[in-house]
């Protein structure tokens, strides 16, 4: 049996100390925590940073560190810095010898690094996932940082270091849980299926934001146990989490391979934990790594405005409409033609979904977000300056009297920089797992 204790779904997010506490004391094989996610958007991968704070970060990180000390396991971060650039783990590098130094610690760290050079990468054969944009050589080669996300086999190489701490770049949720217990011969598809159902730690429980969970494989199944008080398993909430974040809720791609669990079986052993048994791990012919890429898709000027008047309120769309129209007829007078894009996004009815959203709720107010994006920061700020008197002022007819609406800022148009955008959904072939990656034990 392989125990793995979990502490949070991301270094980040904060985690109960006296949950982590009691993991910690039931002696655990491995700590592992995920460091970060696509969740919010291809900036930190476009700018190769963190979402979270320096602070922060350090003081979660050094709890961990101290557990790790404690229970005499290795501890293993994916995806370090949010991103898993080459940057963000020389970053969290950095924050783990400042916490050694000030606790009077010593430990081994291994660093795995996935960042690719996008020139070489823009020679390399690649195969598109579904739903992949169309993508040429000099889209690829623009990227300002392109990963590799590394799976079970490349965290197994970092185990083999005998590293006390591994700090790896962009790796899959689960491949951080995974390597252990498939090192130490447990059921492969058993050890697949928990590292999915405890990759966001008790997102799988009652009580999703309490954190701390504990994974325990084996020959024949798995066991999971969030640790926190108020928090439960049951067969619902664990079977439930094949559908989090995967088009498919019976099938799982992996670096390797992929895990069916169409004949899993979910019992609940006590009023906390379930095991779970029946899922299958099939390997694949070939080894293929997901890449992911951020390149500037321009520059970004945004300015927001709120409407109360219930008239313009409820005509908001058509008020934007027209907005838009008046305004696109102004830059090209004022400024020529322009390559640039004009979006007003109505918040509190349709800035989420957009045309999709087919029942927007009334409200008794709106905002409207404006965001111009432009080929550089310059020539955005003007065309939202533009944009300016129509925000305050335009009527919707030329029969009513001229509105004033309001803007929370003065001046309205903020220059938000650089706009990134993915451009890689694609994997490529590896005839090693570790033809990708580079690994390094620091001194």
């Amino acid at each position: 049996m392989t125990r793995i204790l979990i502490p949070s779904g991301a270094l980040g997010l904060g985690y109960d100390q006296t949950a982590l506490d009691r993991g910690v004391a039931a002696r655990p094989d491995l700590i592992a925590i995920d460091g970060g996610s696509t969740d919010s958007g291809p900036s930190y991968l476009g700018r190769g940073l963190s979402k979270y704070t320096r602070a922060g970060t350090k003081a979660e990180w050094a709890g961990l560190i101290r557990a790790r000390q404690a229970a005499g396991c290795p501890l293993v971060i994916g995806t370090a810095g949010t991103c898993g650039t080459d940057s963000t783990v020389d970053w969290l590098v950095d924050i783990t010898r400042e916490i050694l130094a000030e606790e009077g610690l010593t430990a081994t760290i291994a660093t795995l690094k996935c960042e690719q050079d996008p020139a070489q990468i823009a020679r390399t054969t690649l195969t598109a996932l579904p739903g992949a944009p169309d993508i040429d050589a000099d889209t690829i080669a623009d990227c300002t940082h392109i990963v590799a996300l590394a799976g079970a086999e490349q965290i197994m190489a970092a185990l083999d270091t005998g590293a006390d701490i591994i700090i790896a770049g962009r790796t899959t949720d689960t491949a951080i849980i995974a390597a252990l217990p498939l090192q130490r011969g447990d059921h492969a598809g058993a050890v697949w299926h928990g590292a999915k159902v405890g990759e966001c730690g008790a997102l799988c429980a009652t009580n999703p934001q309490s954190g701390v969970l504990l994974l325990d494989t084996d020959a024949d199944g798995f066991t999971v146990t969030p640790l926190a008080d108020g928090a439960c398993a049951t067969p619902h909430t664990v079977s439930a989490h094949m559908l989090y974040e995967n088009s498919d809720p019976f099938i799982l791609h992996e670096p390797g391979g992929y895990l069916d669990v169409t004949d899993a079986t979910y019992t609940a052993i006590d009023d906390r934990s379930v095991r779970v048994t029946g899922a299958e791990w099939h390997i694949a012919d070939a080894y293929t790594v997901k890449l992911e890429g951020a390149r500037i898709a321009g520059y970004q000027t945004v300015a927001l405005v709120t409407i109360r008047d219930p008239h313009y309120v409820a005509n908001a769309a058509a008020w934007c409409d027209d907005i838009l129209q008046k305004h696109a007829a102004k830059v090209t007078a004022r400024m020529g033609p322009q390559d640039y894009d004009c979006q007003l996004r109505i918040i509190g009815q349709t800035a989420t979904l957009g045309a999709l959203d087919h029942s927007p709720a009334p409200a008794s107010e709106v905002g409207v977000l404006a965001i111009v994006t432009a080929a550089d920061q310059t020539t955005a700020h003007d065309i939202a300056k533009l944009l300016n008197p129509y925000l305050l002022h335009h009527p919707l007819t030329r029969d009513e009297e001229q509105p004033t609406f309001a803007f929370p800022f003065s001046p309205p148009e903020i220059d938000k920089g650089a706009a990134y955008a993915f451009v890689l959904h694609h994997v490529m072939t590896l005839k090693d797992p570790m033809d990708a990656f580079r690994l390094e034990v620091l001194a």
